[in-house]
């Protein structure tokens, strides 16, 4: 999948028919905006667009009625302020601090959003496919979603430290711009945080076909992929399919024989390509966080952390030795 280097988009309008023409060009025509009463207001909007994900925040300062057509991406808000009811199958009414799914993919929905500010992430299907492995030519996504709130409170946190986590850390962070491998480990968080707060059919428990598979020759297909490929845009199910196995068979095979996950090793020989890098380079010309950032380390701060546990000093150390 081609990353996309990220962009700033903003809008702030009184005007309802300059508002509504911003939304369906946003949307792309999957929206549909009725002001109460046909007054006068203003929409506020800012989004970070990322391709495989979008980040937003609006405000509004009347009660607006909305119609949503079905969208080709998973849609998540949480209330800052003001409430929202949705209507879409079901009805539910949310205020400040809920979190839940706009509607389902296919399913059209209905909202009506008194005055207040709202935060969205609109998430690539594509992106869910590729964390669970259900992807492949010609076929249609696997992932169903059974409910469109999170499954508790404390996974609802989950979601909001997660996006807080990439506002506040990955997108203010000059090197992110550049580095592909970071928005791409970004999508990926953002999925697997979506599947684990929202329920839907992708949990399971390996089978015996599973086990049986799960030998040290899936592990070395695996390894030397992931060894391969590690500068590239891979995740669990790219790793999966190379070594000829299902993603539960894969994960299974790096528990039994590492003691670890596929992607816990991604991360670790990453790790060890960025000591590489560090060995090799010019402090005159190169910094650490650029080259965290080509290896798809999200913060700076906590590959700090990994790299001084792992080697036993900082990197700035071996940058400048």
């Amino acid at each position: 999948m081609k990353t996309k280097v990220p962009t700033t988009h903003r809008f702030d309008s009184r005007d309802p028919e300059t508002i509504h023409d911003f939304l369906a060009r946003a949307y792309r025509g999957k929206v549909s905006v009725r002001p109460a009463g046909g007054v006068r207001y203003r929409f506020r909007h800012h989004r970070v667009d990322a391709g495989s994900f979008w980040l937003e925040a609006s405000d509004q300062s009347t009660r607006l009625d909305i119609d949503v057509e079905p969208a080709a991406a998973l849609v998540i808000c949480e209330v800052v302020n003001g409430r929202i009811d949705r209507t879409c199958g079901a009805y539910g009414r949310f205020g400040p601090g809920d979190i839940f799914l706009v509607t389902l993919p296919d399913l059209p929905c209905s909202l009506r959003w008194l005055p207040g500010r709202v935060t969205t992430c609109l998430l690539s299907l594509s992106v869910l496919d590729r964390v669970t492995g259900t992807a492949s030519a010609g076929r249609a996504s696997t992932v169903q979603f059974t409910g469109l709130t999170p499954a508790s409170p404390a996974l609802a946190g989950l979601w909001r430290h997660t996006t807080s986590y990439l506002n506040h850390v990955v997108l203010s962070n000059p090197y992110a711009y550049r580095e592909p491998l970071v928005i791409a480990n970004a999508a990926r968080m953002l999925a697997a945080s979506a599947l684990a707060v929202f329920p839907n059919t992708t949990a399971g428990w390996p089978s015996a076909t599973d086990r049986r598979a799960a030998t040290t020759a899936t592990l070395r297909r695996a390894t030397a992929f992931i060894e391969e490929y590690a500068d590239r845009d891979i995740g669990a199910a790219d790793i999966a399919a190379a070594a000829q196995v299902s993603l539960r068979t894969l994960q299974l095979a790096f528990r039994r024989h590492l003691d670890t996950t596929p992607m816990a090793h991604l991360r670790r020989v990453r790790l060890d390509r960025a000591h590489r890098d560090l060995m090799q380079a010019d402090p005159r010309q190169e910094t650490v966080s650029a080259i965290a950032s080509r290896w798809g380390f999200l913060s700076h701060s906590r590959f700090t952390a990994r790299y001084h546990a792992t080697y036993g000093f900082p990197p700035s150390r071996t940058l400048h030795a």
